[in-house]
């Protein structure tokens, strides 16, 4: 860069002013390139100095390499201000409803040109794509594999979903019990399924009339009276479904955090995510 800017220039003492050095600096930094080539560059004179031959030939290549460096330091800066790239997250639907609009609403005010990829899947999927490295990190029900990092989101009540016309729509906690004199709408995700573990937590065995790992295909056949269900409370806002959400006489709940391999492995834009956690939900 010495070189090309004495070359414009013409001297060594206006291509230290454009790059901030002394002109003693930038003569012997074209020394330097000169002893270790080989080869003289320039010709010094009274009048400032002029390309030799050989720096006439090498100039075109240089010029390229400066300007392949501008551009280097322009994309590496462009990524300290998180002007372009892509976040890649696992999640499950709740989430994918109800959280993850609010935040990527308020991180795209300051990052608009930062992209999503968002995988929808059930926490053994989701832990799958973060070991392979398929997203940057994923939302999963707590504890997880040991070699993922996590962060602790919180607690969400299991709630159980009955019809309006259900004979304990008007109870005020729900009986263990009485899971088992309805049919059952059992929302299965994965290997890790919280509603079987409660029921093998109280020793009962539901009769299990419909499974799927559609939250809402279950609230409609709630709605519709073909049986009860237990629902984690995130899915249960803002919903079309006429129905009526009970907590347990003995409560229960899903711990969700987010999972990532390390969390100083992501990049910089997934990192600066994770700082939106707080704004999950809307104020």
């Amino acid at each position: 860069m010495a070189f090309i800017k004495a070359v414009e220039h013409g001297s060594f003492t206006k291509a230290a002013e454009a790059l901030n050095y002394t002109q003693s600096g930038i003569s012997r930094m074209i020394n330097d390139l000169e002893t270790e080539w080989g080869v003289f560059l320039l010709e010094r004179g009274r009048a400032g100095v002029s390309l030799t031959p050989d720096g006439l030939k090498l100039l075109p290549q240089l010029k390229r390499i400066c300007n392949e460096h501008e551009t280097l330091m322009t994309q590496i800066e462009d990524l300290h201000d998180l002007q372009s790239g892509m976040i890649r997250i696992g999640t499950f639907s709740s989430v994918a409803t109800h959280w993850l609009p609010n935040m990527i609403k308020i991180f795209q005010k300051e990052y608009p040109k930062i992209d999503f990829e968002l995988l929808l899947g059930d926490y053994t999927e989701i832990e799958s794509w973060i070991l392979e490295g398929r997203v940057d990190f994923g939302f999963l029900r707590l504890p997880t594999k040991s070699e993922l990092e996590t962060i602790f989101l919180e607690q969400d009540r299991l709630l159980v979903v009955i019809s309006q016309d259900h004979p304990l729509a008007n109870c005020d906690k729900f009986p263990i019990n009485e899971l088992l004199n309805s049919p059952f709408m059992l929302l299965e995700k994965g290997a890790k399924a919280e509603i079987s573990e409660i029921f093998e937590k109280h020793h009962i065995s539901p009769q299990v009339h419909f499974t799927t790992w559609d939250d809402y295909a279950i609230m409609s056949m709630v709605e519709n009276g073909l049986g009860i269900s237990i629902l984690p409370e995130l899915i249960l806002q803002r919903i079309p479904y006429k129905i009526i959400a009970k907590e347990l006489e003995i409560p229960s709940f899903r711990t969700i955090g987010v999972a990532m391999r390390e969390r100083k492995l992501l990049s910089l834009a997934a990192k600066r995510f994770l700082g939106y956690l707080q704004y999950r939900k809307k104020e």
